[in-house]
């Protein structure tokens, strides 16, 4: 059984995602779909084109599932990748904020009726 490609990069075929990844060794710290992602440094030339195009759109924050999208990587891929930019100090993970920091509605509609009667 011969490969009709005798070693040679076909630019065709997708490149493995384990490839992109960094392979199963890969770290991946804790994101989630609302995680919002900002850059912390410009692209450079010898970096994976999906870590540079991560660097390039993230000049104002964007969730990690806009970046999955804008992309189409999955969703574990993209947090190697991430997580790697992270650790290399290049893009900055902000978590969302919690529901349970957000006031309740009633407590709100209490300090805006407060302020009305002064």
């Amino acid at each position: 059984m011969t490969s009709k490609h005798h070693g040679a990069w076909d630019e065709g075929s997708p490149v493995p995602l384990y490839v992109i990844s960094g392979g199963p060794g890969s770290s991946a710290k804790a994101f989630n779909l609302v995680t919002l992602i900002t850059s912390r440094s410009a692209p450079e030339p010898a970096m994976q084109p999906e870590q540079a195009a991560i660097l390039a759109m993230c000049q104002y924050p964007l969730s990690v599932a806009e970046i999955s999208a804008y992309l189409t990587l999955p969703f574990s891929v993209l947090t190697a990748l991430l997580s790697q930019l992270v650790e290399d100090g290049r893009v900055e993970a902000i978590a969302p904020v919690p529901v349970a920091a957000v006031p309740e509605l009633g407590l709100l509609e209490a300090v805006i009726h407060g302020l009305r009667n002064l």
